[in-house]
């Protein structure tokens, strides 16, 4: 669980620095429109991801991992950078942007957030399985 709470904590704390440099850049989450500086935002739990199931199977694992385990593993990674990146996105729509910020069009872009590190953590679970599984 170590390192998924620290993988997770540096996938959260390097979204909310996205959270916060984003409007220093003049880019805000808006209805229906997505800006290309947005689509760089998935860099950070690939990152944070493959990192951090390299590490797991290097250091927890002795070099053998199977898919369900790195699954897993990535699953706990995007759950504790994903709570970290919710609650301070929360508390920077409701203390510091401005009023003409949206929690709907804000949260729109959460859930994009929760289907890539979905479909992150399976390729980066397929990169990483070097262990077989066999069903007899």
């Amino acid at each position: 669980m170590k390192n998924a709470v620290l993988f997770g904590g540096i996938i959260g704390v390097l979204s909310l620095l996205w959270v916060f440099a984003m409007p220093k850049f003049g880019v805000m989450p808006q209805k229906d429109v997505v800006s290309p500086a947005e689509y760089f935002s998935f860099i950070i739990p690939a990152v944070g991801l493959f990192f951090g199931i390299m590490s797991y199977r290097k250091d927890e694992c002795k070099g053998q991992m199977g898919f369900l385990e790195a699954l897993f593993q990535s699953f706990k990674i995007l759950i504790v950078g994903g709570i970290i990146a919710v609650f301070g996105s929360i508390l920077y729509i409701s203390y510091i942007s401005s009023s003409g910020d949206n929690i709907k069009d804000f949260s729109e872009r959460i859930f994009g957030a929760l289907i890539v590190g979905v479909l992150l953590a399976f390729a980066v679970s397929l990169l990483f399985t070097n262990k077989s599984n066999k069903l007899d």
